[in-house]
């Protein structure tokens, strides 16, 4: 399976599949250090889009074939396309990142597609009724068991609630919050 973006979401992503039992992962990011992480918490390979090569290195690690299961996580244009690439016959592609731009496709993207004859879902962050739910259970298992892998790098920085508005300002530069702020209530 591809996580495409090695961001908090997309390293919880590689997580849970080799913990329900995805026999190969790689993580594709465009940062070495994101790679570097990925491959720490138990990633198969990762992959930086940057390289010339990376599709052709990507697909040796499937034999040619493409991945079984493709997980866009970076909600970016470029990412989305590539997991259409990256997809092999009869895969499935799941979009967890959310978009900012207009997606479009080219006649030779679209046959691709066709082609592949994949399927495409979408994943929705919400919460599970009754709260808590089965997922946040398991989420605590995991942690537990040291199967699922926290990161202190996730964080980008704690600010106390008394200063949230802060933190909505930090995200007014694009680019300037490298992973996610954390409030902390000031007990």
């Amino acid at each position: 399976m591809a996580v495409l973006g090695g961001g908090t979401i997309g390293m919880f992503v590689m997580q849970w599949a080799k913990i329900f039992g995805a026999a190969q992962t790689a993580v594709f990011d465009i940062s070495p250090e994101r790679l570097q992480l990925g491959m720490r918490l138990g990633a198969g390979a990762g992959m930086n889009t940057l390289d010339e090569d990376f599709m052709k290195q990507a697909m040796n690690l499937t034999g040619g074939r493409g991945f079984d299961y493709v997980f866009e996580t970076a909600g970016n244009t470029a990412t989305m396309k590539m997991a259409f690439e990256l997809a092999a016959n009869k895969a499935r592609v799941c979009f967890v990142g959310t978009p900012t731009k207009e997606l479009s496709f080219t006649v030779k993207e679209w046959e691709n597609m066709n082609r592949k004859e994949f399927t495409l879902t979408g994943s929705w962050m919400s919460y599970s009724a009754p709260f808590p739910g089965e997922e946040w259970k398991l989420t605590a298992h995991y942690f537990k068991t040291g199967e699922l892998k926290f990161d202190d790098s996730f964080i980008f920085r704690k600010i106390p609630l008394s200063q949230i508005a802060d933190a909505f300002e930090l995200f007014k530069t694009p680019g300037a919050v490298k992973g996610k702020i954390l409030i902390d209530s000031e007990r």
